[in-house]
């Protein structure tokens, strides 16, 4: 009874704001028809609005949870039109407090003790109201200030009630939307459910911050608070209080005499720097979260402060790769490497005619490099090649559309500050030289020393291994088993393969008599103490591995 008093509710909102254009031809549609006659007309300044302003406004009459479910959705860029995504980017947290007393109870209970015992003095007023939590200002026995983050009351059943609702809602959409499978609904609230699941752990939100911290913990670019543990659980963070400015306020930036254009530079390689040099990076950028040290000493050398930690983006070491070389790429406008990357990650079918791509992404950029670099978005361009990519049955990661907006977020906050930024001239040389620090010989000999315990458990039994495939490939006894239906789309020469395999599997061995005999003599790789022969061992395995990845 519950959900359907709360169902007919938000059939009367839509129908206020006139969100039901948003919903035609589906059953949805038919029932708000009949619901019409009953609900109110909506006023002419509603009616002026557009639509992605109505359902902004609609999100918010909802509640804390649909404005959460707006700024998720406005991540969806393949999913959602660009006019209703920019206008959901501007949903804002800013719902009423609740009591203070009720906050200093839930504190008291998470962590097991009395206020007045944990906090010399905790504000029972907030600093700071969202949708999930609120922030309070304390201070330590020791006589630090603070900021205690706490969870709302009984969100948790709220959020549970609204998810049941719009999985609900997205049955109903799978069954009877033409175009579900371009939609997804249970995939995106799927995805709503597990990034909603992960703010109410402020203890995990805590790990966030820490890691995130250790990156930066001695950087002129970045500050992260530091976590008080001693006084966080899961229903309360305790981090240490800063204090600066918010990135958008110009007016105030200017007036504490910051240098805005070392400031937006320095956002850019921020960025950059935590993608693909940490592979850890809030993904939650906009300006109320990215602050600027107010330190007057800092007026000449900004930093940027960072806040709310609750959603943060990694890459699998694969798209990670991938997505730093489309960047190079496109760099050098080369178009033909677009193309053959988004194949090679496995975002696309093998059988998609790379001509046909690459005229595609030749398309989308070229338009682009007509204007003055200070005009140029890289978000802009990732955006519109992904949503070219979709008509060559693109498979969208989520994290790479988390990726965007944090990125389409952070060109906003530079260009903000400097209008004239030229990202492409901040960004490519970051781009450059972490990717020679990560693919180097250096690091490469790195994980292999990192990876050398492993090798040595396995060593003893790769003769054998070896033995058994050759003897299959002999006997023609050797099957390949596709598993994937897209893989089995892939038109691959099997005398390639087999060769890249037999030129990987020689390396590998080789590699590995070179790290036994490594651990038979751990006094170091001296021509005296390892005979000579071992040194060819690594040497050629080493160029045999090479040579079957560069031959991929």
């Amino acid at each position: 009874m519950k959900a359907l008093f709360r169902a007919s509710r938000i059939g009367r909102v839509i129908l206020r704001y006139r969100l039901d254009d948003l919903l035609q031809d589906t059953p949805v549609e038919r029932w708000l028809r009949l619901a019409k006659p009953f609900v109110p007309r909506a006023s002419a300044e509603i009616a002026a609005l557009s639509r992605g302003a109505r359902l902004r406004l609609a999100l918010q009459e909802l509640g804390p949870i649909f404005v959460k479910f707006g700024q998720i959705l406005s991540t969806r860029r393949d999913l959602v039109p660009v006019d209703v995504a920019e206008e959901l980017t501007l949903l804002q947290d800013r719902v009423l407090p609740f009591d203070g007393q009720a906050a200093q109870r839930i504190v008291e209970q998470a962590l097991g003790q009395p206020i007045g015992s944990a906090f010399a003095r905790f504000d029972t007023t907030p600093l700071a109201s969202a949708s999930i939590a609120q922030v309070h200002a304390a201070t330590l026995a020791d006589g630090r200030e603070v900021v205690v983050k706490v969870l709302r009351p009984d969100i948790e059943k709220q959020i549970d009630a609204d998810i049941a609702l719009l999985k609900s809602m997205a049955a109903l959409v799978e069954r009877t939307h033409p175009r579900a499978d371009k939609i997804r609904p249970r995939e995106v609230v799927a995805e709503i459910e597990a990034t909603l699941a992960a703010e109410l752990d402020l203890q995990r939100e805590g790990a966030n911050a820490s890691v995130l911290r250790r990156f930066w913990q001695h950087s002129d670019d970045l500050y992260v608070p530091e976590v008080i543990w001693s006084h966080t659980a899961e229903r309360a963070l305790t981090l240490e209080r800063v204090y600066g400015i918010p990135s958008d306020d110009i007016a105030r930036l200017d007036a504490a005499g910051i240098d805005r254009k070392a400031l937006a530079a320095k956002g850019v390689r921020v960025f950059y720097t935590q993608v693909f040099r940490d592979n850890f990076f809030h993904a939650d950028a906009h300006a109320g979260n990215i602050w600027v040290d107010s330190d007057p000493a800092r007026r000449f050398n900004p930093r940027f402060i960072a806040l709310d930690f609750g959603i943060m983006g990694q890459l699998s070491q694969e798209d990670q790769y991938y997505l730093a070389e489309n960047f190079m790429a496109i760099f050098n406008k080369d178009y033909r490497r677009i193309a053959e990357l988004h194949v090679e990650a496995g975002w696309m079918p093998g059988d998609v005619r790379i001509d046909e791509l690459e005229a595609a992404a030749r398309s989308v950029c070229e338009p682009y490099f007509t204007r003055p670099l200070s005009q140029i978005s890289l978000a802009e361009v990732l955006l519109k090649l992904f949503r070219v990519a979709q008509r060559y049955q693109l498979t969208l990661q989520p994290q790479l559309i988390l990726l965007q907006k944090t990125l389409l977020n952070i060109e906003g906050v530079g260009r903000q500050l400097d209008p004239q930024l030229d990202i492409w001239a901040v960004a490519r040389p970051v781009l450059e030289r972490i990717l020679l620090e990560r693919y180097s010989p250096r690091r490469a000999v790195a994980e292999l020393r990192k990876r050398l315990p492993e090798i040595m458990t396995h060593a003893p039994d790769m003769p054998r291994l070896v033995h058994a495939w050759l003897k299959q490939q002999v006997e023609g006894r050797h099957l390949v088993e596709v598993r994937s239906a897209d893989l089995k789309a892939l038109d691959l020469s099997l005398l390639r393969l087999q060769r890249r395999v037999v030129t990987a599997i020689a390396g590998s061995g080789l590699l590995v008599v070179a790290a036994v005999l490594y651990g038979l003599h751990p006094d170091g790789w001296y021509l005296g103490t390892v005979p000579v022969w071992s040194w060819v061992c690594g040497l050629a395995g080493g160029a045999a591995l090479l040579s079957a990845w560069l031959r991929r």
